[in-house]
């Protein structure tokens, strides 16, 4: 595993299991800023196929809808998911299975991770998920809603979408280290490429392959 990147220290995790509201606020922070970081250059296909469709309704005199309103949708069922994070986190540091490098302790619960979160590439739930993020056309096509509030409503589907194929992958971040910049970075590559990518299942299997092996070193080393 690598070490944790230490240009992040404003969000460092408090060291004793005692949270402070501020404690709690600053950390949830640190993982909705990671999420944005993470998943807009994902969703960018969507935002500007939206815009697009919404340039063609205004021709036509209908009302124009900007894409912040999807946006919106989106990055909020990416906040719900930071909370979670943030209350696994604490939970995790209230029994001592989480370090100040907030890297999971416990081998067998991180090579569980390690291994859930390989095996689920190989799921029906994780390509259903995978195939409104990877067609963003078909998703527009499909679940189209007008309205501003129809947008934030496509946004919060398409983002929950989203959050189903790749939620675990951001979990393996508690084994890797929260603040592992370059494991960040690789989750982030790889989520890209899953869903600019067609037909991708064999970068969905072989990741998850990898995981699995991954997982069952970790455990027997």
């Amino acid at each position: 595993m690598y070490p944790m990147n230490m240009d992040a220290l404003f969000f460092a995790m408090p060291m004793t299991p005692s949270w402070a509201a501020t404690d709690f606020f600053l950390l949830f922070l640190m993982w909705l800023v990671m999420m944005i970081a993470m998943m807009i250059p994902s969703v960018a296909p969507l935002i500007l196929i939206f815009a697009m469709v919404n340039r063609q309704k205004e021709a036509q005199q209908n009302p124009f809808v900007p894409g912040i309103y999807l946006l919106a949708g989106y990055l909020a069922a990416w906040t719900f998911f930071s909370l979670l994070a943030t209350i696994l986190q604490w939970a995790l540091q209230q029994i001592a299975w989480l370090n100040p490098m907030m890297i999971v302790t416990n081998k067998i619960l991180g090579s569980i991770i390690l291994i859930a979160a390989g095996l689920f590439q190989f799921t029906s739930l994780k390509q259903n998920c995978l195939h409104y993020c990877q067609t963003p056309i078909d998703f527009i096509h499909r679940k189209w809603k007008e309205g501003r509030s129809g947008a934030f409503k496509m946004g919060w589907l398409n983002g929950l979408y989203c959050l189903g194929c790749c939620w675990l992958l951001m979990v393996i971040l508690f084994v890797s280290g929260i603040m592992n910049l370059l494991w960040i970075a690789l989750i982030s590559a790889f989520v890209l490429l899953e869903k600019l990518i067609p037909n991708s299942k064999i970068i969905s299997y072989t990741a998850g392959l990898g995981l699995v092996i991954y997982g069952i070193i970790n455990l027997i080393s």
